[in-house]
């Protein structure tokens, strides 16, 4: 079963950086509307979630453990984040099968900003995903950011491969915070009860690659009962045989990302010709095209599937 951030009591990695944030908060000094921006799956969530835990739980039984980054789980708090129920939190994220962050959402949090604090303790605003907002709710967010209120804060979550508007981005103190290779790899073995990265075929290990990606890898690759060390051919024959680009989320999410990591990988082959970066800069115009202009993905497919098939 997959945890989500928000149930994820540990955090692994940002020791550092949790110390600074925590020292500005101890110190009155923590800006109240804060961007936490880096690449998706490094855990910006989970980072976030853990300060909003030991904010909440400041005074409370089994307060946040600092010395271990770590949540207890019976810590009152805690509790009623899992169920959505923390009389001072609030939570704005994309909803299902939505494009955009909705206005609706902000004045539904607009209008819990504007009543009173459960025990006068300091309230929390997180907006996961706030690349999703779109200009009429980036415009209604505006005005109640710019009034100050020191009991508020509002935590922005950002993926930094996306672009946010302005506007926004002006009005708040953002933090890009980023997760190197090693801390990658100590992650997953904390999280991964095998040698997953180690036994991980060359094709598919890549420099670009956050833990959340390896795990998302991780959990498709044995949901799907494929061997860990499969090519990258394999492995889109795989999709493209099963059709798992129509209907599973992760691989619609990931399937141009596969492709390109195909065409890398032969057109670095040493024995490798010009063909294969003819052939690349070719179906990365039509995968240009097809998100572009919402084109038909079965034409693409065909057409790639000839590719893999003729080598």
């Amino acid at each position: 079963m997959k945890i989500t951030p928000m149930e994820q009591e540990n955090l692994y990695g940002y020791s550092d950086f949790f110390k600074y944030i925590k020292l500005l908060f101890d110190s009155n000094k923590l800006p109240n509307k804060i961007i936490f921006s880096g690449k998706k799956g490094i855990g910006k969530s989970t980072f976030t979630y853990h300060l909003t835990n030991y904010i909440f739980s400041i005074g409370e039984n089994e307060s946040y453990d600092f010395e271990n980054n770590k949540i207890n789980n019976i810590n009152k708090s805690f509790k009623l984040l899992k169920n959505n129920i923390h009389p001072n939190f609030f939570l704005i994220s994309l909803n299902k099968n939505k494009k955009n962050i909705e206005i609706a959402q902000i004045r539904e949090m607009i209008s819990f900003c504007n009543k009173s604090s459960f025990d006068n303790k300091n309230k929390i605003i997180l907006i996961d995903n706030v690349e999703y907002l779109n200009q009429n709710s980036v415009n209604a967010l505006l005005k109640i950011i710019e009034e100050p209120n020191e009991k508020i804060f509002f935590f922005l979550v950002h993926d930094s491969s996306k672009r946010i508007l302005t506007t926004l981005n002006s009005r708040c103190i953002k933090f890009n915070i980023h997760i190197n290779n090693f801390e990658i790899l100590k992650i997953l073995n904390n999280l991964l009860e095998c040698n997953f990265y180690e036994n991980l075929s060359p094709d598919l290990k890549n420099y670009y690659f956050s833990h959340g990606d390896y795990i998302n890898l991780y959990n498709y690759i044995s949901e799907n009962r494929l061997d860990e060390n499969i090519s990258i051919e394999n492995l889109l024959k795989f999709i493209i045989d099963e059709k798992e680009y129509k209907n599973n989320i992760y691989i619609k999410e990931n399937l141009f990302l596969f492709i390109e990591l195909y065409f890398k990988k032969n057109f670095l082959n040493i024995n490798s010709n010009m063909k294969y970066f003819d052939k690349f800069k070719y179906f990365l115009k039509k995968i240009n095209s097809v998100n572009k202009f919402n084109l038909d993905l079965e034409t693409l497919i065909i057409e790639f599937k000839a590719q893999l098939n003729n080598g």
